[in-house]
C-alpha cells in the first residue's frame, strides 16, 4: 500500500521539522543529507529507525519540540539496558485518546458501557491509554490496574462491568477464577478488549466461553503512541489501523525490502502527525501482512492480519529455528491440552548438547504419558526437534497479571 498524496506531504513535513530541530533523528537526517521526500521511492530510501536508536538517544534525545510543549513521558516495558522514553505533547495525548475511542467504537462499545481496566498504569502506556480512550468516548472507566484478583471480581460484579480490558494472560487468570467460583451467571461482561501479547486459539476459545464475551485484539506499542492504533472489527478478519495517524508498510526482516500487500513480513510504522517524538520507518519486529481486500464490515480503514509473533522471538535448538506461535499451533491440535505451556532451553554438559524442556498442561481425563508421547512425535515430524516433555494438570503453571514469559533460555546465563 503506497503513501497517498496527503500522507507523503505529512512525512515530508515531519522530516523538515526534525531537521529544523536538534533532535537525535534530525542529526541523522542532516548527516545523510536528506531534506524531504516527494515520492514513494524516496520514502522507501529513508533509513529505518529502531528501539536501539531510542536507547542510544536516552533520555530525551528523540524529543522534537521544546520542553515547554511536552506534557507527559512514557517508557516501554520489557526492555533491557537503558529504557526507552517517549515524550508526548498535548496534541499527541489527545490524538492517542481519539484513536483509542475509535477502537472502542469499532468494538461496539458505547458511552453506556462500564469499562474495567486491569492493565498497568504509571510509565507503561496501557492503563492510561485504555482510560483516556474511555473518557474520550464518554463511557465509565473503572481504573483497577493489575492484580488483586479478589477485588477485580468483586468490582466486576458490584459495578456490573460490561467491558474487560487486559492482557490475554490476565484475562485467562480471571476466566479461570470465575469458572472455579461458579460466578459466570453473576457477571455482566459483554466484551473483552485485550492486547500486549499474542494468544493461541485455545486460549481465545476458553476466555470467550468462560467470560461469555466478544473478543477484540487491540494493537499498539509505546514507541508509536501505545495501544489503540488499531483493532479488529466484528468480522474478525484482521486489525483495522488508523491511516490518518500512521502509515504501515511490511518489509522482509532480513533484507529490509518493502513487500507487496498480502505478503507476510515485519511491520514498519511511520507516524504522520506525532509531535513529541515522530518516528520514520520504525521497525516493530511484529510479524503480519497487509490485507489487500476491503473488509466486509464496510469500513475504509486498511487492515493488517492478526499478529503472528515477533521476528526477535525466534529461538534456536539443534540448528532449528522456532517461534512460540509454532508451539501454540501444534499444542492446540492435541486433545485435552490447555493453552498454557513453558519452554526451558539449557546446555547439558554431560552429553554436550542443548536440550529443550517443554512443560504443558492437560486435563485429567487424558493419559499424561500418552499425551507427552503424541506431542513429542508431532514436534519431531512438524518442527524437527524432539523436546523432553512434562505434562502437568491444568492450573499448575503460573498465571500472569501481565505478559506470560513462554521461553526461558539458560544457555546465556
Amino acid at each position: 500500500m503506497k503513501l497517498n498524496e496527503k500522507q507523503l506531504a505529512q512525512v515530508d513535513r515531519q522530516i523538515k521539522r526534525l531537521i529544523a530541530g536538534d533532535s537525535y533523528y534530525g542529526k541523522i537526517l542532516k548527516e545523510k543529507k536528506i531534506t524531504g521526500v516527494s515520492s514513494q521511492e524516496e520514502f522507501e530510501a529513508l533509513p529505518f529507525s529502531s528501539k536501539d536508536d531510542l536507547r542510544n538517544a536516552y533520555p530525551l534525545g528523540i524529543q522534537a519540540v521544546p520542553d515547554e510543549e511536552i506534557v507527559r513521558i512514557h517508557s516501554s516495558s520489557g526492555t533491557t539496558g537503558k529504557p526507552v522514553i517517549i515524550p508526548y505533547t498535548a496534541k499527541d495525548v489527545d490524538d492517542w485518546a481519539a484513536m483509542f475511542a475509535r477502537c472502542y467504537e469499532v468494538a461496539g462499545i458505547t458511552k453506556n458501557d462500564r469499562i474495567q481496566i486491569t492493565a498497568g498504569y504509571g510509565l507503561w502506556t496501557a492503563g492510561i491509554g485504555f482510560q483516556a480512550g474511555c473518557e474520550k468516548l464518554g463511557a465509565m472507566a473503572i481504573p483497577m490496574g493489575p492484580g488483586n484478583t479478589e477485588k477485580q471480581i468483586q468490582m466486576m460484579q458490584d459495578l456490573k462491568s460490561t467491558v474487560l480490558t487486559a492482557t490475554s494472560s490476565y484475562a485467562l487468570l480471571l476466566a479461570e477464577e470465575i469458572n472455579k467460583r461458579g460466578l459466570k451467571d453473576k457477571i455482566y461482561l459483554k466484551k473483552g478488549v485485550f492486547g500486549s501479547e499474542r494468544w493461541s486459539k485455545k486460549m481465545r476459545k476458553y476466555i470467550k466461553d468462560e467470560l461469555g464475551v466478544e473478543l477484540y485484539d487491540i494493537y499498539g506499542l509505546t514507541e508509536i503512541y501505545g495501544p489503540g492504533i488499531g483493532i479488529n472489527c466484528e468480522k474478525e478478519s484482521g486489525i483495522h489501523y488508523w491511516d490518518d495517524y500512521i502509515y504501515i508498510e511490511i518489509i522482509d526482516p532480513k533484507t529490509g525490502k518493502t513487500l507487496p500487500d498480502g505478503e507476510e513480513g515485519e511491520i514498519v510504522i511511520t507516524t504522520l502527525v506525532k509531535e513529541g517524538a515522530p518516528l520514520l520507518r520504525f521497525r516493530t519486529h511484529d510479524i503480519s501482512r497487509i490485507i489487500p481486500e476491503k473488509c466486509s464490515c464496510g469500513r475504509c480503514y486498511p487492515r493488517i492480519d492478526m499478529i503472528k509473533g515477533r521476528s526477535d522471538d525466534m529461538f534456536k535448538v539443534h540448528g532449528v529455528n522456532m517461534f512460540p506461535s509454532q508451539v501454540e499451533e501444534l499444542l492446540q491440535n492435541v486433545d485435552g491440552v490447555s493453552s498454557e505451556y513453558s519452554i526451558a532451553i539449557a546446555h547439558d554438559d554431560e552429553i554436550n548438547k542443548d536440550i529443550m524442556i517443554l512443560t504443558a498442561e492437560a486435563e485429567g481425563r487424558v493419559n499424561f504419558e500418552e499425551t507427552a508421547k503424541k506431542i513429542g512425535e508431532m514436534f519431531k515430524s512438524k518442527i524437527g526437534v524432539t523436546p523432553r516433555i512434562t505434562i502437568v494438570p491444568v492450573g499448575t503453571l503460573p498465571r500472569s497479571e501481565k505478559k506470560t514469559k513462554r521461553v526461558t533460555d539458560y544457555r546465556d546465563n
